[in-house]
């Protein structure tokens, strides 16, 4: 109750001003005013300390100056109820002083908040620690494995709660993705149904796994009781604890679930401290707060502080709010709304306040945007943010190289438009980089969340869709169709040639937009080669049994792509 106690105190000031101003002017009945500044003063406080218990607005100098301006107005009336003191009238002009200071005052604090508010929007862009890179490489699939969207996670494991004991008192909790050992895992705690239900269980019985790269994987029940969660009331409420012991912080989003090595969960929740006289976040100063659900012991750390097993210090709504900032107010508050140079809006096809967690070969989680133009019907991605979910440094891929790629609400409402009889929709898209192509990964679901395929987007064509039940089974199907298309056909990084040789044993030649492919196989060797006509015009005259020697880049599926190629007696080295 300590940070309850001294929000509801620090909220009376200006109301201890009015009441020694009361008792001063008020000679003549000078007991009777001190006995109704004290009646009053019980009664609001009462009042106070409820609504701040409710409310918990942190200690800040906008919040504590507005608390003060409705308990000094609320306590004036008050006391010129109670002591039958008359505003405005020749006898009492005195007490006009009072209530045109408090007007004088609400009239000067509250808008002059909201203009330091917008002046203050470019101190908080600059809090932010930006790269940018000229070239948008998107993920690598190989070291960023592609993640089964939430709601499919969420639909399997809600399904699975006839398992917790006492199933009736809970529900399932905000699913988290992160990383445990070696594994990536959506993490959901059992929550509360209502407050009877709380008020009978008093605590939870534990929290659910299930694996966030496999789409059969199936949901664990862990049990791990815990007293102090998000849907607990009273003082056992994460969020309620968390303020009584930092009431000066900014409690961003809602507290998440994190599980360490051992397996006991944590509550983790987003900390900061507002830049000067407002309450506009400073992204260099971010705090977490780590709450033992048992205990309710709470320990702060700096965001790249935290303990290892927390991935997520800057929390998903944080992320999201970093991302705005960064995009909207690059040149000011004035700029966002007249001319909008360089502006860049955030989409909001994220799976987590519109922002998609993701992991990089490291291990470390980062939360990923695409961005778009603030001009309407433009479906084109400027380029994507990634920001790591520890430090919220944020790095820009600005997509100067990869123009014209659509942005990731093109990539859902493709898939939308695919199965309209179905009403199966988009899900969770994510820009992958598949051998040179920038390539959108969506997951496809159903009305009732269930996974149904995943879908394969080349990004610059939104023609190019394949699609899978599983994430190889769809690269298989993507790389191919990628290996028979005209346009696709070659290699974009030298490094990663290998040089092949061999009798040609079989050979398939076809025609996809008036350019031939030649597809065949070599004798003891499983690969399947393709080259593109337009790269070895003499290769439509491959014929097995013919020697050749090629430059291909071999993938994980048993194709290739050829790059160059000499066939014996037909070609020099191409």
């Amino acid at each position: 109750m300590t940070g309850i106690l001294t929000t509801t105190i620090l909220s009376f000031i200006l109301y201890f001003v009015i009441a020694g101003f009361f008792i001063v002017q008020n000679k003549k009945y000078r007991m009777t005013t001190v006995k109704a500044v004290g009646l009053i003063f019980i009664n609001l406080f009462i009042i106070g300390v409820i609504i701040i218990y409710m409310v918990m607005p942190p200690i800040t100098i906008p919040n504590i100056t507005i608390a003060n301006l409705i308990t000094g107005a609320v306590g004036m009336i008050g006391l010129y109820t109670i002591t039958k003191s008359k505003p405005f009238t020749k006898s009492t002009k005195h007490f006009d002083t009072i209530t045109g200071a408090i007007i004088l005052l609400a009239i000067i604090t509250i808008p002059g908040f909201i203009i330091l508010g917008v002046f203050t929007l470019d101190n908080t862009h600059h809090s932010i620690t930006i790269n940018e890179v000229e070239e948008a490489k998107p993920l690598d699939k190989e070291s960023t494995p592609v993640v089964v969207s939430p709601e499919f996670a969420r639909n399997k494991v809600q399904k699975a709660m006839s398992v917790v004991p006492n199933t009736q008192f809970y529900d399932l909790g905000k699913l988290q993705v992160q990383k445990i050992k070696d594994d990536i895992v959506f993490v959901a705690p059992v929550e509360f149904t209502g407050f009877w239900k709380y008020f009978r269980g008093k605590e939870t019985e534990g929290y659910f796994t299930i694996s966030a790269t496999d789409i059969n994987a199936q949901p664990e029940f862990v049990e791990s009781k815990m007293k102090y969660t998000n849907s607990s009331y009273l003082n056992h409420n994460v969020s309620r604890t968390i303020y009584n012991a930092y009431p000066g912080y900014i409690q961003s989003g809602e507290a998440q679930i994190e599980v360490d090595d051992n397996g006991k969960p944590w509550y983790v929740q987003t900390l900061y401290r507002p830049i000067g006289l407002t309450n506009k976040p400073d992204f260099n100063k971010l705090n977490v707060a780590v709450v033992d659900p048992v205990t309710s012991v709470v320990k702060l750390y700096k965001a790249n502080k935290a303990p290892e097993f927390i991935e997520g210090s800057i929390s998903s709504e944080m992320a999201s709010d970093e991302n705005e900032y960064f995009g909207k107010y690059v040149h000011g508050w004035l700029n966002s709304y007249f001319g909008k140079k360089d502006v860049k809006i955030p989409n909001e096809s994220g799976t987590e306040s519109s922002v998609t967690p993701i992991f990089n070969e490291n291990g470390d989680m980062y939360y990923f945007t695409d961005m778009s133009s603030p001009k309407e019907n433009i479906d084109s991605a400027l380029g994507y943010t990634l920001i790591h979910a520890r430090t919220g440094e944020l790095t820009y891929y600005n997509g100067k190289q990869n123009n014209g790629i659509m942005d990731s609400k093109g990539a859902k409402e493709i898939v939308n438009k695919e199965f309209p009889e179905k009403k199966w929709t988009g899900s969770m898209p994510v820009l992958y980089n598949i051998d040179g192509n920038p390539t959108w990964v969506v997951n496809v679901l159903d009305p009732n969340g269930l996974f149904k395929h995943y879908a394969f987007i080349k990004a610059a064509d939104s023609d190019f869709v394949v699609f899978g039940d599983t994430a190889s089974e769809a690269l298989e199907s993507y790389r191919l169709t990628m290996a028979q298309d005209p346009s696709n056909v070659e290699s974009t990084d030298e490094g990663s040639l290998e040089k092949r040789s061999g009798k040609v044993e079989r050979v398939l030649v076809t025609t996809q937009d008036k350019k031939q492919i030649i597809q065949f196989l070599l004798q003891d060797d499983e690969t399947i080669y393709t080259v593109n006509s337009g790269k070895a015009p003499r290769a439509i005259f491959l014929q097995p049994g013919d020697k050749v020697e090629l430059k291909a880049t071999i993938r994980d599926n048993q194709t290739a792509i050829v790059e160059t190629i000499t066939i014996e007696g037909l070609t020099n080295k191409e």
